[in-house]
C-alpha cells in the first residue's frame, strides 16, 4: 500500500486523503471513472476496482434520537436502523435528510468519506469490516476510494464496530 507524500496533499487530496496522510497511516487510492447513470455508487465502485462488493463499504449518515451519526456498512447490503441507533445507545434512528448530510460532513452524496469530516460525527463500522486485511471506504469525492486496514479506519474515526449491515 502506498502512502501519500505531502505534495501529493496539497495537489488534490481530498480532506479524506489528507487526514490519512497526517495521521501517517498507510493507504492506497483508487479512482475510477464515475458514471452518474450508475444505480449504485457503491457497487459502481466494486465493479470499477475489481474489487469484492463485501470489501467495498459505503458511508451513510442517519438521525438517531436528534443526532446525526454515521454507519458504514457494506455495499452489498444496506444498514440495519434499529441496530445502529442500539449501538450508539439510541433508541429510534432514519436516514439524515441529504441537504443536512452533505453540510455537516462536507461531502456530496455518494462521495461522503467517514474521514475528514467538516464535524466529526459519532461512527458505526458494521463488524464484517474486521474479517478483512483492508476494505475500501469513499475518499470524499464520486470515483475516488481509499483503501486501508478497518482497524485504522475505526480508530481514525472513533467507530464502535457493531454488527448494522445487513443482507
Amino acid at each position: 500500500m502506498a502512502k501519500k507524500s505531502k505534495k501529493q496533499q496539497q495537489s488534490g487530496g481530498t480532506p479524506a486523503t489528507v487526514a490519512l496522510s497526517a495521521a501517517g497511516v498507510e493507504f492506497t487510492v483508487h479512482a475510477y471513472d464515475h458514471d452518474p447513470s450508475h444505480p449504485s455508487y457503491g457497487e459502481e465502485a466494486a465493479e470499477a476496482m475489481g474489487v469484492s462488493p463485501d470489501r467495498v463499504f459505503k458511508t451513510l449518515v442517519a438521525d438517531v434520537d436528534g443526532n446525526l451519526v454515521v454507519g458504514v456498512v457494506p455495499v452489498a447490503g444496506t444498514l440495519d436502523l434499529k441496530a445502529l441507533a442500539s449501538a450508539v445507545g439510541g433508541k429510534r434512528a432514519a436516514m439524515a435528510d441529504p441537504t443536512l448530510a452533505e453540510r455537516t460532513t462536507g461531502y456530496v452524496r455518494g462521495g461522503i468519506s467517514p474521514l475528514g469530516q467538516r464535524k466529526r460525527l459519532p461512527t458505526v463500522l458494521d463488524d464484517s469490516a474486521l474479517t478483512h486485511a483492508t476494505i475500501c471506504v469513499s475518499a470524499g469525492r464520486r470515483g475516488l476510494e481509499v483503501e486501508l486496514a478497518p482497524d485504522d479506519l475505526a480508530e481514525l474515526t472513533g467507530a464502535v464496530s457493531a454488527p448494522i449491515g445487513r443482507g
